[in-house]
This record gives C-alpha cells, structure tokens and sequence, in this order.
C-alpha cells in the first residue's frame, strides 16, 4: 500500500472502531430500532448526492431488487441487532464479534455457493468460531439489566449480525455483480431506512434523545457509516478487495481505544486472549496468514 491507502486503511479503522462507541453513547436513549434508522437515513443523505453527482443514479431503480435485500441484510438487521448489543456489551466486545464477519462470509460461501475453502482456511474456520465460543462462555449470562436486555441476548445479537454480514457478502457478490459499488453503498442505505421507517417510528422513544446522544447518532450516520462506505470503496478501487478487508484486524484495537478513553472501559486479559484467537482464524479463513508449506 503507498502512504495514502495506508492512511485511508486507518481512518476507516479508527471510524468502524468508533461506531461501537457512538452506539453505546446513544442506543439507551433511542432503541435499537430508531438508532438503526437515523443511522441509514443519515448515511442516505450523505451518500445519494455523490451518487447522483457522479452521474451513477441510474443504477438505483435498475437493480432495486438487490439493493432492498442488500439493505435488509447488510445494514437494516445487523445495525439494529448491534444497537441492541450495545445496551449490554462493551465497544470492545462488540468489535471483536464484528471480527467474525470474514469467517461467516467463509462459511456461507462454503455452503451457499460450493466455494469450498482450503484446508489452511477450514482450520481458521475451526479457530475462529472457538474463539468466539470461549468469549461468550461465561458472559452469556440470562438475567437482565437495566435495559431490560441480558448479556446474552447481546451475544447473540453481535453473533447473528456478523451471520448477515456474512450472508450480505456473498449475496451482493451474487446479485449484485457489476452494480457500481457507490450505486451498492448509497442504494442499500436508502433501502434499509426505508425499511425501518415503519417500525422506528412505532418503536420511537416516548422521552426525546438528548443533546449528546443525537450528536452521538448524527457522528455513527455521516462519519462512521457514510464517509466510511466512501472510504472502503476507494480502498478497494485502488488497492482491491483483500487488502481492503484488512481493515477487520485493525478495528478491535480502535474500538477497544476509544471504549477506554470516552467510557472507562478496560478490556480484560481473557477478552485480549479471546480477541487474538478469533483474529488468527479470522486471517487463515481470509487467507491473510498462511500456513509454512512442506519441504
């Protein structure tokens, strides 16, 4: 990578970290369901205007099937599930099941689209779930807080969003091949507010969010979701899509940073341990680390 894709790696890092932040700031206050659509109807409105300036508008209405169910699966379910996680989990939890979203996309493609991984990637496969295994062993406790969510429903929310993302991956490699990527981004966040809608508005707070969690939402719409699409896409124009991935073993570490600095919160050594194992297999399932070849 030169100079600027490194720094466009980091950034985008530094602002997918950050989202687990401005979730745990603002999720309390507006719910799963109204956090997850002011963050798409946000990220819609930063997002269609480049779209229509780079003349690529088109695109929306002649592949507007894909778009809904990319929108569904990739942003409207697993940004709310995440907001729900946020209720009861740490940022630096969260991001380390975020992690897992290269291993689900390994194992859909496995038996989805018969893309049968090495042996190399079936071992991270193997080491990767068992790390998230040994996470939630232990923190998934039933009784809940304050929130009226247990830790874990929470676990089990990062866990099926990650599932999505997965599921999102290789659907949008299959059905949406050849739709511009900005078309993809722009069109699966109008999709997916158009989807909350409904629902956000039934599940709208009774007491208005304050000041500090709609600058919280309002930083997780424009920052983390629509100018980190912007960023991901050029990455993977310049420096292609499995360089680009490698923003997933850079996350966990913002994330974690920005959990201690804003909230206080000090990941455990188990949690480290944990972060470290799904990370190997994670980098063997994406074939980022190999295993030393035989003489």
């Amino acid at each position: 990578m030169r100079g600027r894709d490194l720094a466009d790696l980091l950034l985008l890092a530094a602002l997918w970290g950050a989202s687990f932040l401005f979730m745990r700031v603002s999720a309390a206050e507006f719910g799963p369901l109204a956090l997850a659509f002011v963050r798409v109807a946000g990220a819609s409105m930063l997002l269609l205007p480049l779209l229509w300036w780079r003349g690529q508008g088109a695109a929306l209405p002649r592949h507007w099937r894909a778009l809904l169910v990319v929108g569904l699966v990739n942003s409207a379910l697993p940004f709310a599930l995440y907001a729900l996680a946020a209720l009861v989990l740490s940022t630096g939890l969260m991001s380390i099941f975020n992690a897992t979203s290269p291993l689900w996309g390994a194992l859909i493609a496995w038996i989805w689209l018969h893309d049968r991984p090495t042996a190399a990637r079936a071992l991270g496969l193997a080491i990767g779930f068992a790390g998230v295994a040994w996470l939630s062993v232990g923190r998934a406790d039933l009784r809940p807080d304050a929130s009226g969510v247990s830790p874990a429903w929470g676990i089990a929310a990062c866990v099926a969003a990650t599932a999505l993302y997965g599921f999102g991956a290789n659907y949008t490699r299959k059905a949406a091949a050849g739709v511009p990527p900005l078309a993809v981004a722009a069109g699966s966040q109008l999709a997916a507010a158009m989807l909350l809608a409904a629902p956000a508005v039934a599940a709208w707070p009774a007491t208005p969010p304050g000041a500090r969690a709609w600058a919280a939402a309002a930083l997780l719409a424009l920052l983390c979701t629509g100018l980190a699409y912007i960023l991901y896409f050029r990455l993977i124009s310049r420096v292609g899509p499995a360089r680009a991935i490698s923003v997933t073993f850079l996350i966990p570490a913002f994330a974690a940073l920005w959990g201690f600095v804003v909230l206080g919160e000090v990941p455990t050594v188990e949690m480290l341990a944990g972060c470290a194992v799904i990370l190997l297999g994670t980098a063997l399932a994406a074939g980022a680390l190999r295993l030393p070849q035989r003489a």
